[in-house]
C-alpha cells in the first residue's frame, strides 16, 4: 500500500482513488503486464496517479514501464487520447499560479535509431519546403536532465505545471539555490537537479532518490539540515539548458558517431541523465515545424532503454490463456533491469523451453528493450525442462498444436472462461467495471457465462462480496452496455473466435449479416478476400461453439449497428471510401463521426495508408498522420468538408 507521503502528494494533485482503488492501483504497479486488465478509465486514473507520484518525488513505477507498458496500453487503445497529447503537470507547491512567459512543453521521446531517423526525415521535409540545403543544417545534442522543469525570467522561477501555468517558486533562489556554473539569472527554461556524486556520499541514506530530495528543495516550507547544506555547497543547482555542454553539427556526421557522440554527451555532466536532447539548431526551421500540444516537433529525446543482465531460473510456470494456448512463464531471481525490478519473463511457447532447456537452474541473459515484459535473450547455461502434462487451471490433458501445448478442455477451463468473460467486456468497450478482479469473483461464485452476469441483480452481485454502491453501478453498466449503440462487427470479435479480430468480423459482415454467419461454409469464407482455407475451418468451427450463448445474448436486446450498407447508399459520396480522422473534432466524437460514415458505406482506418481516400483533420494535429497523408497523396480535408460529404454533396 502506498505511504503517507505518497497518499499526501495524491491529494494535492486533487486525485482520489473513487475509480481506481488503492490496492487495484498498487496491484497494477507491481504486475504491470496485468494492466490489460483495466478498464478505460481506471487505466486513465491509473496514469494521472503515478504521473503525480512521480512529479512529486515519489516514483511507483519506473520510466521505462510508464512509457512502454501503461501509457503504451493507454496509446494503444485510444492513440489520439488527450492524455498523450498534453504535457504531463507536475505537482503543485507551494506559491501562487502563474501564466508562464513561454509555453514549457513536453518532449517527444525515441527509443531506437528508426525514431531518430524519421524524426530527421521529418525535418529534411521540413527544410526542403524553405528551400534549406538539409546537409548543411546544424543539429545539437546536450543531456537530458532528470530534475524539476522551471523556468527563470530573471525576476522569478516558476514550475513548469502543465505547461501554460505554473508557481511561483522563486523563494528556492532566497534560500541561497545558485544557478550551475556560477551563470546568471534569466537564462529560460532548465531543471532544478543536485550532484550524482554528493547525493551517493552525503543524502542516499536520507532520501530514496534524487527526485525526492529535489521535490524537498521546492515544497519544504523550511529546508532540513541535508538540503540547507547541499544549495551552500552547490550540489543542488538550477541548471539552465543554455549551459549544458553539447555536441554541435550536421546530420551525416550525427548519424555516422551516433552511438560515441551520445555516449559522450551522456556522461558530460555530474547529474542524473535519463537521455539526450536532439534539437535541429535554425531558428527559422524551428518556427516552421512548430509544435503539437504536448511537444515541439524540432526536438527530441533519445532513451536508450537497452540493459541486459544474467539471472537464475527459479521455476517454470505454466499459465493456461483465453485460446486455451499453455504459456511459460520464467520466474526469476529478482534483477533490477531498466530502472525496474523484474522476477519473470515469458518463454513464448514450450518448444522453445524444450529447445534452449529453459528450466529451474537455467542461467539466463535477460534484455529489455521497450517490450512490455523482458525476453530471454540468451541461454547460458540450460537446465532440464519442465513440460507440464496438463493444464494448470483445469488439469485436462494436453496436446501438442506446432510449437505450443494446448488444452482442448475450452467449455470447462476456469481459466479460459475466466478470460474469454473479461474479453467479452474488453471488446465491446461500452462499458466499465469487468475486469480481472470482477471477473475472478464472480467465477468464484459460479457465473461461467456472460449472459448469466447480464442476469444479475444489484442484491446479486453485493452477496457476491461487492460494496453496495459498486453492485449497483455493474448493473448500470450492463445495461449500458445493453441500450449504447456497438458495432456489429466489434460485437462479434467479443465472443473471442479464433481468427476473428475486430478486422475480420468487419470484413465478414461486410459481406453477410450477423445472423447469417452461422450458416455459411468453408467456401463462402474463403471467396472473402483476407482469408484462406485453413483459417476458413477454424473460423466455422468457431462459429458453431458460440451460436448457443451468441443466441441468447441476442435475447437481451443489444442495440447493434449493422455493417450492411444499404441499397440506397450505393452512390453516396463515402460509398466505398476509406476515412483516417486525426486531431480535434467539434461535431462528434471520431468514434460517432466513423460510425456515421460507415453507415454510407465508408470504411474507417486508424493510420494513414496508400489506400486512404480522405484524411479528416479537426484541430490540434499532429504532424505524423500530415506528414503520411502528404507523402500518399492522401485528400485532407476539413470537418465541414466531411459533413458536406457525409450529407450527400461534394467536398
Amino acid at each position: 500500500m502506498l505511504t503517507a507521503s505518497q497518499k499526501k502528494l495524491i491529494a494535492q494533485a486533487a486525485l482520489n482513488f473513487d475509480i481506481l482503488s488503492e490496492q487495484r492501483f498498487c496491484q497494477l504497479c507491481k504486475h504491470p503486464d496485468s494492466i490489460a486488465s483495466a478498464s478505460d478509465s481506471e487505466l486513465q486514473a491509473f496514469l494521472q496517479l503515478a504521473n503525480a507520484l512521480y512529479r512529486g518525488g515519489e516514483p511507483i513505477v519506473s520510466d521505462a514501464d510508464y512509457d512502454f507498458i501503461y501509457l503504451a496500453e493507454l496509446g494503444k487503445r485510444h492513440p489520439e487520447h488527450p492524455l498523450l497529447q498534453a504535457v504531463e503537470p507536475e505537482p503543485a507547491f507551494a506559491g501562487k499560479t502563474v501564466d508562464l512567459p513561454v509555453v514549457m512543453l513536453s518532449t517527444d521521446k525515441a527509443y531506437s535509431m528508426d525514431d531518430v531517423e524519421r524524426w530527421a526525415g521529418r525535418i529534411e521535409k521540413a527544410a526542403q519546403e524553405l528551400g534549406k540545403n538539409f546537409a548543411e543544417l546544424s543539429f545539437k545534442v546536450t543531456p537530458k536532465l532528470d530534475g524539476y522543469a522551471a523556468y527563470d525570467d530573471g525576476e522569478m522561477l516558476y514550475t513548469r505545471g502543465d505547461g501554460r501555468k505554473g508557481q511561483d517558486i522563486s523563494r528556492v533562489f532566497e534560500r541561497g539555490l545558485r544557478v550551475a556554473g556560477h551563470g546568471h539569472r534569466g537564462l529560460g527554461a532548465g531543471e532544478i537537479v543536485v550532484s550524482r556524486s554528493y547525493f551517493d556520499e552525503h543524502l542516499a541514506a536520507h532520501f530514496d532518490n534524487a527526485r525526492n530530495f529535489q521535490a524537498s528543495v521546492i515544497k519544504e516550507k523550511e529546508l532540513d539540515e541535508h538540503a540547507e547544506a547541499a544549495i551552500k555547497k552547490q550540489a543542488a543547482v538550477f541548471y539552465p539548458f543554455a549551459l549544458l555542454p553539447c555536441w554541435e553539427g550536421p546530420w551525416q556526421t550525427l548519424i555516422a558517431g551516433f552511438e560515441n557522440i551520445v555516449k559522450t554527451v551522456w556522461h558530460q555532466v555530474d547529474y542524473d541523465v535519463d537521455g539526450v536532447i536532439l534539437e535541429i539548431v535554425d531558428e527559422e526551421l524551428k518556427n516552421h515545424m512548430g509544435a503539437t500540444r504536448h511537444h515541439h516537433r524540432w526536438q527530441l529525446a533519445y532513451k536508450e532503454n537497452l540493459q541486459t543482465a544474467e539471472v537464475e531460473v527459479l521455476r517454470v510456470t505454466p499459465q493456461t490463456s483465453r485460446s486455451g494456448r499453455i504459456t511459460p512463464v520464467a520466474e526469476l531471481e529478482p534483477v533490477r533491469l531498466s530502472g525496474a525490478l523484474l522476477s519473470r519473463a515469458t518463454a513464448h511457447h514450450y518448444k522453445m523451453v524444450l529447445e534452449k532447456g529453459i528450466g529451474p537452474g537455467a542461467i539466463i541473459r535477460l534484455a529489455r528493450s521497450g517490450e512490455v515484459i523482458p525476453k530471454i535473450e540468451q541461454v547460458i547455461r540450460p537446465a532440464e525442462p519442465q513440460v507440464p502434462e496438463r493444464c494448470p487451471s483445469c488439469g485436462h490433458e494436453l496436446i501438442w498444436d506446432n510449437d505450443y501445448l494446448i488444452c482442448p478442455n475450452n467449455l470447462a477451463c476456469p481459466a479460459q472462461i475466466s478470460n474469454s468473460m473479461e474479453h467479452f467486456f474488453r471488446v465491446l468497450k461500452n462499458n466499465d467495471g469487468f475486469g480481472a478482479a470482477s471477473i475472478k469473483k464472480l467465477y468464484e461464485n459460479g457465473i461461467r457465462r456472460v449472459d448469466e452476469i447480464y442476469a444479475l441483480t444489484a442484491e446479486q452481485f453485493e452477496s457476491m462480496g461487492f460494496g453496495p454502491k459498486q453492485s449497483q453501478n455493474l448493473v448500470d453498466q450492463l445495461l449500458r452496455s445493453r441500450s449504447e449503440a456497438v458495432e456489429d462487427w466489434r460485437f462479434l470479435a467479443a465472443f473471442g473466435v479464433f481468427r476473428m479480430g475486430l478486422g475480420n468480423c468487419e470484413r465478414l459482415l461486410q459481406h453477410y449479416a450477423l445472423t447469417d454467419i452461422f450458416s455459411l461454409g468453408e467456401d463462402e469464407v474463403v471467396a472473402i478476400e483476407g482469408f484462406a482455407e485453413k483459417t476458413a475451418a477454424v473460423i466455422t468451427e468457431g462459429f458453431a461453439n458460440i451460436k448457443p450463448l451468441f443466441d441468447k445474448l441476442m435475447g437481451l436486446g443489444f442495440n447493434l449497428q449493422s455493417s450492411q450498407q444499404p441499397a440506397d447508399n450505393a452512390s453516396h459520396p463515402l460509398a466505398g471510401k476509406t476515412l483516417v480522422f486525426t486531431g480535434t473534432l467539434h461535431s462528434g466524437s471520431r468514434d460517432e463521426l466513423g460510425k456515421q460514415a460507415k453507415a454510407k458505406g465508408a470504411k474507417v482506418g486508424s493510420s494513414v495508408s496508400a489506400k486512404t481516400d480522405y484524411l479528416v483533420a479537426g484541430d490540434n494535429v499532429g504532424a505524423n498522420k500530415l506528414n503520411a497523408a502528404h507523402d500518399k497523396g492522401v485528400s485532407i480535408i476539413n470537418e465541414q468538408e466531411f459533413l458536406r460529404l457525409l450529407n450527400g454533396a461534394g467536398a
